[in-house]
């Protein structure tokens, strides 16, 4: 029976590990394009209007961050 040499056989795993990453990377793109996280409009209209009513009712503070809680 003939054995293949360590060179070919550190070779065909480096092909397979290379290959098979590529193909994970290529998934993980396509599932990041699929899932893509949005970003949320805030306009800022609003963002002024929740900052004066803010201010009306608790005068002197400071509005640091307004985020919509579903």
């Amino acid at each position: 029976m003939h054995s293949p040499d360590l060179l070919s056989i550190c070779l065909t795993a480096f092909i397979a590990v290379f290959t098979l990453l590529a193909v994970l990377a290529i998934v993980m793109r396509l599932i990041a394009a699929i899932f893509a996280h949005k970003e949320p409009t805030t306009d800022a209209a609003v963002l002024a209007a929740v900052t004066a009513a803010v201010s009306a009712v608790y005068p002197g503070t400071i509005i640091t961050k307004v985020e919509e809680v579903k």
